[in-house]
């Protein structure tokens, strides 16, 4: 099983060829909602646009994955003992994976330095 990072989820959903290894490994995809709230963030500081009339929540409910919610207290105390990072969502994109003992989705350099056995680099 693997969990999606922010920006996995954006290019498996938009088909941008750096998701290609995705397609290729096959298993159940999980979205954490953490990268919503990263999402929708992004959105308010005119980072990021979505399509028109596409609301973050519709990308939870695409038949390609589903949405994960795993107990809050372990999966923030996994968050803690992360300190390679100050970036709160890569703490939880993180902890969510080690909690599910899931491989995480990624192209970020510093989670894969940080967690490189643990993750599909993208």
């Amino acid at each position: 099983m693997i969990l999606l990072d922010t920006n996995a989820l954006l290019w498996l959903s938009r088909g941008h060829p750096r998701s290609r290894p995705l397609t290729r490994l096959g298993g159940r995809l999980y979205v954490s909602p953490a990268s919503l709230l990263e999402l929708q963030l992004l959105i308010e500081v005119d980072r990021l646009r979505l399509k028109p009339n596409t609301r973050v929540t519709d990308l939870s409910r695409n038949q390609r994955w589903l949405l994960d919610d795993p107990p809050a207290a372990q999966w923030f105390e996994h968050a803690l003992a992360d300190r390679w990072t100050r970036d709160p969502f890569d703490r939880l994109l993180v902890a969510h994976a080690r909690v599910r003992g899931w491989r995480l989705a990624t192209g970020d350099a510093t989670i894969l330095e940080h967690n490189s056995g643990q993750c599909v680099e993208l």
